[in-house]
């Protein structure tokens, strides 16, 4: 299922963003980008996230704030400040000036204030990545819930025309054999010239006939395999593998029956079960 969310946290003056992005995949794939500083908590950050879902490509990216719009900060360097300050004083008694230099006069000196990247509290910045993370994955798994809503009334509505079309081929399948004993008795009496229909030879023909173009036991299947894919639906469970499994198995049983099938209406009936059932399985690939 895809989905998107953004989390920011703050912890002793470090700020960070967490970006969650997530699209369609047959299994779960966690992907980690963290700043250098927060490499530490990537293998906690992949449990969480795979805590929290069970299908998906899910990437997580995470960011430093910079305190600042350059992302620099003033820093002092104190040795080279008391340095200038007695290279001030020692100017000051060769020449027998008064010795009073301010303090803007020494941070003006080369070297004394310097712009640097602020050091960083790895401790606080990753408690505030904590706090980010979580934050983005409500907000991911908010915006897979709401596709989870449509995709359940989308796919249970296709259920129910496929149980509808699977009760039509039910009551289609006996109406073959009567079809077949009549087109078969009729060609057959053409052929003996009206010398008469054999009965029991009509009766055998019919017997294989019947036993080739059986398709109750894939229709008893295909009736087990809708059960289950409806308590599927219902379940709190992710069970976007085990619907696919089932698309599966009913696929075949409907291949399998559509082989027997002699009735040009059953076949019809079969194509559109095809059609329905793939329609399905794209579906079901974007369930968890």
């Amino acid at each position: 299922m895809t989905g998107f969310g953004v989390g920011r946290g703050g912890a002793g003056g470090e700020e960070v963003t967490a970006e969650l992005k997530a699209v369609n995949h047959k299994y779960l794939e966690v992907k980690v980008r963290l700043p250098r500083d927060l490499q530490p908590l990537e293998t906690e950050l992949q449990r969480l996230v795979k805590g929290a879902c069970a299908r998906g490509a899910v990437e997580l990216s995470l960011r430093r704030t910079a305190p600042t719009a350059t992302g620099t900060v003033p820093t002092v360097d104190a040795s080279m400040a008391l340095a200038w300050r007695e290279a001030l004083s020692q100017v000051a008694r060769l020449t027998g000036l008064p010795d009073a230099p301010t303090a803007g006069q020494l941070a003006a000196q080369p070297g004394v204030v310097r712009m640097e990247e602020p050091s960083v509290d790895v401790g606080a910045a990753q408690a505030a990545a904590r706090v980010a993370t979580v934050e983005a994955l409500s907000g991911l798994l908010a915006m897979r819930e709401r596709e989870g809503v449509a995709l359940l009334a989308d796919l249970s509505s296709r259920l129910e025309r496929v149980a509808q079309l699977v009760r039509q081929l039910q009551s289609l399948a006996p109406r073959a054999v009567g079809e077949y004993r009549e087109r078969l008795a009729a060609r057959l009496a053409e052929l003996s010239a009206g010398a008469g229909v054999d009965p029991g030879r009509l009766a055998q023909e019919l017997a294989l006939f019947a036993e080739r173009t059986d398709i109750a036991e894939e229709l008893i299947r295909l009736d087990s395999h809708l059960v289950q894919f409806r308590a599927l639906l219902a379940s709190e469970e992710p069970a976007g593998r085990k619907l696919d499994f089932l698309l599966q198995e009913m696929n075949r049983e409907v291949n399998t029956a559509g082989s027997k099938i002699q009735s040009a209406e059953a076949s019809a009936r079969v194509v559109e079960l095809k059609a329905e059932l793939e329609r399905m399985r794209e579906q079901v690939q974007n369930v968890e």
